[in-house]
């Protein structure tokens, strides 16, 4: 007869112990030309009163443009135009909170993101410290926040970051560039208007799609990979060789990679990046380099560890005639280079996905700048 103990035991045997992440997903998505029209439909049923507002932090390219003039105001509404020119700050975040907290007496209705993945990951990180105590720095790292966020949309008007439907906010803080990693973060509600990114140019359009694609590929080539993942990353790279690499209209185009975009970001929910987004960590935080050129800049040079994602890229940049900054790290001081070198070597997961479990074995200090030298 079995005893309980031996009845464990076999349970245990028979199903693991691995314990598989419960990852949240964006409960409520929009997709369509033209889809952006429903936005006051969809915050209607969402306001607590007259006196809760609804906050749009909209990126400052669209002050004079016919999109501000959309935007669905009703009762003390706000509009809060913001400059994407740099990364998203910790201090940022903390500023546009306290101006909301000294500004109404109710605390908002919600958040409303729109722009590219600066905005997009503010709004995330806002909506965010507006339920929680303290300040954004506090939150850099991985399940870090106890209480629900803020109700929050997103409504890219770029494709490529993922941003829309990852649960992480990405933000420079005083000490390193790191996401804030929560199963509060994704958002509730998020809006895809192909329509909005025919303001995108080209060079920009370029390098946030190529985000995108090294999503994909790190994801693909990852020690993380899973079937969940691979079933998200190959469909996003297909979309991807589709946008980049074949002759398509300029509207299918845009439909493509906007789903590009959501596949990538989904495609590392269940698994992580590489290479390439370490070491961008590195160039945005000490010399503020834009997330997405970052990426690019640093995958040219990485043949070594995906030999066939960089063919792809190179055919790329030879089609749409992209020219790459060059010299970038050519005068940085040995200072400056142990900094870089210390932010990516912290991406700790990023090094496993990409490299496997010995990781430090393999990318010691001294080759992860020699790497950087060649930028």
């Amino acid at each position: 007869m079995k005893t309980e103990d031996n009845l464990k035991k076999e349970k245990n045997i028979s199903i693991g112990k691995t314990t598989y992440r419960n990852f949240p997903m964006v409960p409520r998505v929009v997709f369509g030309k033209g889809s952006f029209s429903q936005l006051g439909d969809i915050l209607l049923p969402k306001r607590k009163n007259s006196e809760a507002p609804f906050i749009f932090l909209i990126d400052d390219f669209f002050e004079n443009h016919m999109l501000a003039l959309q935007i669905p105001l009703l009762f003390n509404d706000e509009i809060i135009f913001i400059s994407a020119e740099e990364e998203p700050k910790t201090e940022q975040v903390d500023a546009i909170v306290a101006r909301i907290n000294e500004k109404y007496d109710e605390k908002p209705s919600g958040i409303v993101g729109i722009g590219g993945g600066t905005l997009l990951d503010l709004a995330k990180a806002v909506s965010i410290l507006l339920n929680n105590k303290g300040t954004a720095k506090d939150y850099q790292g991985w399940d870090l926040v106890h209480k629900p966020a803020l109700y929050h949309v997103g409504i890219p008007t770029i494709s490529g970051t993922g941003a829309e439907v990852s649960r992480t906010t990405v933000l420079l803080g005083p000490e390193r560039k790191l996401g804030i990693n929560s199963d509060y973060t994704t958002y509730d509600q998020v809006i895809l208007d192909p329509d909005l990114t025919k303001t995108v140019p080209k060079d920009q359009w370029f390098y946030t799609g190529m985000d995108c694609f090294i999503h994909c590929i790190e994801s693909l080539n990852g020690t993380y990979i899973n079937a969940f993942s691979k079933s998200y990353g190959e469909k996003a790279l297909e979309l991807c060789k589709e946008v980049f690499l074949e002759d398509i209209p300029e509207s299918e185009s845009r439909d493509r990679l906007m789903m590009a975009s959501w596949h990538g970001g989904m495609s590392i929910a269940y698994s992580q990046v590489g290479i390439a987004h370490a070491m961008s960590y590195g160039l945005s935080y000490l010399l503020g380099v834009k997330h997405g050129l970052g990426n690019c800049l640093v995958f040219q040079h990485l043949q070594e560890f995906y030999p066939e994602g960089v063919k792809l890229f190179d055919q790329m940049l030879e089609k749409h005639n992209i020219q790459l900054p060059k010299g970038v790290c050519s005068n940085l001081t040995q200072d400056d280079f142990d900094i870089m070198v210390h932010v990516a070597l912290g991406m700790e997961a990023l090094w496993e996905n990409a490299l496997g479990p010995q990781w430090k074995t393999i990318m010691t200090p001294e080759r992860l700048q020699a790497l950087y030298e060649k930028i």
